[in-house]
């Protein structure tokens, strides 16, 4: 049988790994913008993809597993923004459709993995919750 491994820090979480090589990704993306975009979509991009990693961070930090999740929802609604961000950019003809795709692409494949850490959190929850009732229950069985 297979031991479970859990993280000590969010550094060690794949969400988190997969959410930093996202972000340099888009500043990436964002460093290649034109200078029009100096004081409109490079500082909402770069607002946003800072967002992605600090929520999962945060959330880790919290060490409760509704403000953890509350946190993750947060970092996963940061991704969408900046898909639509994508869109925008190629819809600017700031980037070809080829890069686009991609960059959407690892965006959804992100939010995927971010729903995967959610429920994962989520199951913690209930089996700590199962376990606080059962022995709650013990007590009151005398």
């Amino acid at each position: 049988m297979r031991e479970k491994k859990y993280a000590r820090t969010f550094e060690e979480l794949e969400v988190y790994k997969l959410a930093r090589e996202f972000s340099r990704k888009v500043s990436k993306l964002i460093k290649s913008l034109p200078k029009e975009e100096d004081y409109v979509l490079k500082p909402q991009m770069k607002r946003a993809k800072v967002s992605v990693t600090n929520n999962i961070a945060e959330g880790f930090g919290r060490y409760h597993y509704q403000e953890n999740i509350q946190f993750c929802r947060q970092s996963r609604a940061s991704v969408c923004e900046l898909i639509d961000d994508f869109n925008e950019c190629f819809d600017e003809n700031h980037v070809d459709e080829k890069y686009c795709s991609d960059l959407k692409r690892d965006g959804y494949t992100l939010i995927k993995v971010i729903n995967v850490y959610i429920a994962s959190i989520k199951r913690h929850r209930d089996r700590s919750q199962k376990t606080v009732g059962d022995i709650t229950a013990q007590f009151h069985d005398d």
